[in-house]
């Protein structure tokens, strides 16, 4: 399928990921072919220039109507619940995660769709493999997130045995961005950190210091959406749920990077509920599949990471001033 003729509709445009991941698309899709799908949380900014229209995932109509009016052929389906507003309110997580997929998927089957859908390492749990967690690996999820991403991945794996469609989805870890608020992850200590440090506060950080969990910057994750659902289909053995790595470090190395920078920040560990949930992932991921099969690297390490989020928020912030 050409560029030109790509008709996107990005759901969950207006959270964290969508936020980037949809101008990224319309820089190459053209403004006007990427769809920018809100639900509670209006678009503002840059995601105003295109087509921009309210889509209740839980709701099918919505999404038909969005895939009649823009012509759509591909879906970025993103909109979802976190895992800590997930522990909060598992019957939403449910109904948004696992229902929303559903209708998500039943659409794609009905006008021939190709979707991305991510996963997340919230899939595995305390038996899993703790270290370089392989591709293929036990997925024992303890928090309701984690068990509609496991529900998720074998949901699509159905459709495309089944209908055939074109699903593509990588298992996103903790992702930092500089653009979007924290969202109700278990990873957005690491980026409330870095608004602290900025604003020359004291940060309460809600898990401990030797917490070490897989993050990833947020170019990495714009890029390795794009990479997969421009790769090959006929290398591609998993096609969802590629585990994905960027960099991992504890919440104390991150905040001691950002000290290099700005050398009176001051961090204090209060771990709350979020700390078990820390605990039941991943501190590695081996993504050698992905590597193998679609030619996946991350780019950005913790150092050219931290430099990049504090010179972006402090430009953020003064034009805000």
């Amino acid at each position: 399928m050409s560029k030109k003729s790509k008709r996107i509709l990005v759901t969950g445009a207006t959270g964290q990921i969508g936020s980037e991941l949809t101008p990224a698309l319309r820089k190459i899709y053209g403004e006007s072919n990427v769809i920018a799908g809100y639900h509670k949380r209006k678009p503002t900014g840059s995601l105003l220039k295109g087509p921009c229209v309210y889509i209740d995932v839980c709701n099918r109509k919505t999404i038909e109507q969005a895939i009649k009016e823009y012509d759509i052929d591909t879906i970025y389906h993103l909109a979802a619940i976190l895992s800590a507003i997930g522990e909060k309110n598992p019957q939403l997580a449910w109904r948004v995660n696992v229902e929303g997929l559903y209708n998500v998927l039943e659409v794609a089957k009905e006008y021939d769709l190709r979707v991305f859908w991510p996963s997340s390492i919230a899939v595995f749990g305390p038996k899993t493999p703790k270290y370089n967690t392989p591709q293929d690996t036990i997925l024992c999820p303890t928090t309701m997130y984690g068990i509609t991403k496991v529900t998720g991945e074998l949901l699509c794996r159905y459709y495309i045995d089944k209908y055939g469609l074109d699903i593509r989805g990588v298992r996103y870890p903790g992702v930092i961005s500089s653009e979007t608020l924290p969202g109700g992850g278990t990873t957005d200590y690491a980026v409330e950190m870095f608004y602290a440090a900025i604003k020359h506060e004291k940060y309460i950080c809600f898990v401990r210091e030797d917490t070490v969990l897989p993050m990833m910057y947020m170019p990495d994750a714009i890029r390795a959406a794009i990479m997969l659902m421009n790769a090959d289909s006929s290398k591609l053995t998993y096609i969802v749920g590629y585990n994905v790595s960027g960099v991992s470090f504890s919440a104390g190395e991150l905040a001691s990077e950002i000290k290099k920078y700005i050398p009176d920040f001051k961090v204090e560990y209060k771990p709350d509920f979020r700390q078990k949930i820390a605990d039941s992932w991943p501190k590695t991921i081996d993504d050698s599949v992905a590597r193998k099969e679609w030619g996946w690297k991350p780019k950005w390490n913790l150092e050219n990471m931290v430099k990049d989020m504090l010179e972006k928020l402090k430009r953020k912030l003064l034009s805000l001033t």
